[in-house]
């Protein structure tokens, strides 16, 4: 029997998988670790932890697998939008943090490519339209307008993923979806850095790392040295998966354009694949790491979807916290749920707007504020936590709608949401689609082995369409559909009355 391992940096955690070919689950391993927030909006993380996090999932998976190790045919690796990229000097040393996907400091610098970039020019180049603090170039300016010392140490920027696989193989490689998610620098339309735009930006054009690959090309392989710290042998094959989403994607089976997926973690990333990017729409826009000449990735997205309902709990649910930890209780998000299953659509007058971190897309303000509104003295702690699981849903249903595509018959939904099945239908009756969801909790790990495997010809698109990825369709409730609806233009029509204080409170 052959073997395929999966490694997915992620923003809280790193998770390794060894799976079979006939995608059986053989180990996991799963690394924590946290987010640096030295100020308000402000968010990074040094690539030491992620490739320190790497190396020991990975030596984990082969440990607990008890497999011989030239059955390990392969190893692929993903990561988190690392925004900025991981800025590093001539040695391959970081010269500082990376500002990764959630950091909102790039305001400033928003303000200029405004005022001084062809914004029509930037979004034929890119694919994307509009300029945030989101995108990784922003935050390259931040970086070369705020720390001098810095900038002039930085020969280049190199997404999370390519950090760790240059570690392991000594090969330096980008997938073209981190690529292109950077934004500003990439084209889109001829698969390539973008030389014009990189010199009006101001950002030296050797600062992007030449050679570009999808994620079923592999990228390296397991030098001697990495080889010993992995227990993996030397000459293991390896490839960069790109922006992890992505990578989810692929390990919920979508391998061709047409299909809708959200993966909701701390953050929502709602996306369709298509041929041709959807340009002109506030989505962000990147080629899909398989195929990724061929294929694009369209998404929009909550930038603290699974995190507020987090914020909730380490703020509001003490009690329920202690019990998990204690032994006397079932999982603290378990039991708010439960406290939460009978409350109807709507939390009874309950609305909340999602926005605890600023929002990217789809409406694109760094002023945008968390709002809890309705509340009266008949609404409990359950009432509350169940309106930030509406809140999410409702974000969700705001992407679908400017996407402006026909979604076929259902969409997909992975990450922590589906550990409740209660949230999941609640998706399904916001949304108004049939839900289907994960069966094995792997994501972009999942996609992660079978891009490795496609890249290494350990496995063939027939034996990946075998393995059943996807649990049955979860259908809306018609009547609390239509409940919802009513409460869904409420949610957007408070966004509008509401977002001109947002940014009156930002200035106070």
């Amino acid at each position: 029997m052959n073997y395929l391992i999966g490694t997915d940096i992620g923003t809280s955690s790193t998770k390794s998988v060894l799976m079979d070919t006939t995608g059986k689950l053989i180990a996991q391993a799963l690394i924590e670790y946290d987010v640096l927030t030295p100020k308000n909006l402000w968010a990074e993380q040094w690539a030491s932890v992620w490739l320190a996090a790497a190396k020991q999932s990975i030596q984990e998976v082969v440990a607990k697998s008890n497999v011989a190790v030239a059955d390990i045919k392969g190893i692929g690796i993903s990561a988190l939008y690392g925004g900025s990229g991981v800025p590093v000097d001539a040695a391959g040393a970081e010269v500082r943090p990376t500002l990764i996907w959630m950091d909102r400091r790039a305001e400033k610098q928003v303000q200029w490519v405004k005022h001084n970039i062809d914004l029509d020019r930037l979004a034929e180049i890119t694919g994307n339209d509009i300029v945030d603090p989101y995108y990784g170039y922003t935050k390259i300016l931040w970086i070369k307008d705020n720390e001098p010392e810095n900038w002039a140490k930085i020969k280049q920027f190199l997404p999370p993923d390519t950090f760790v696989v240059q570690a392991l193989t000594g090969e330096l490689a980008v997938n073209y979806s981190a690529a292109g998610n950077i934004g500003g620098v990439f084209d889109i339309n001829a698969g390539t850095w973008s030389e014009e735009l990189m010199a009006s930006l101001g950002i030296p054009a050797t600062m992007m790392p030449d050679r570009l690959v999808s994620a079923n090309e592999i990228a390296g392989h397991i030098t001697v040295e990495a080889a010993l710290e992995l227990g993996v042998a030397a000459g293991t094959p390896v490839i960069v998966g790109g922006v992890d989403v992505g990578a989810a994607n692929v390990g919920m089976g979508v391998l061709e354009p047409g299909r809708y997926v959200a993966a909701i973690g701390t953050s929502m990333n709602a996306a369709l694949v298509s041929e041709k990017p959807i340009k002109n729409k506030g989505l962000i826009v990147w080629p899909y790491p398989y195929k990724s000449r061929a294929l694009n990735y369209n998404f929009s997205g909550s930038a603290t979807a699974g995190g507020i309902t987090k914020w909730f709990r380490d703020n509001f649910a003490e009690h329920e916290l202690e019990m998990q930890r204690n032994g006397t209780g079932i999982n603290a998000y378990a039991a708010l749920g439960e406290q939460a299953k009978d409350i109807p659509a709507g939390s009874d007058g309950l609305i909340v707007l999602p926005y605890f971190m600023g929002e990217r897309a789809p409406i694109w303000n760094s002023d945008a504020k968390g709002v809890i509104f309705g509340l009266s003295l008949a609404h409990s702690k359950a009432h509350v936590f169940h309106a930030f699981q509406e809140a999410v849903a409702y974000a969700l249903r705001h992407s679908i709608e400017l996407t402006g595509e026909d979604l076929g018959d259902y969409i997909v939904i992975a990450g922590g949401v589906t550990n409740s099945a209660d949230w999941v239908q609640m998706f399904a009756d916001v949304t108004g689609y049939a839900v289907r969801t994960p069966i094995e909790d792997a994501e972009a790990n999942l996609g992660d082995v079978i891009l490795v495997g496609l890249a290494t010809e350990t496995l063939t698109l027939e034996d990946v369409k075998t393995w059943q990825v996807l649990g049955k369709k979860i259908l809306p409730d018609p009547k609390r559909h239509e409940r919802y609806n009513k409460y869904f233009a409420l949610y957007r029509k408070l966004y509008t009355d509401l977002s001109e204080d947002m940014t009156i409170l930002t200035q106070i």
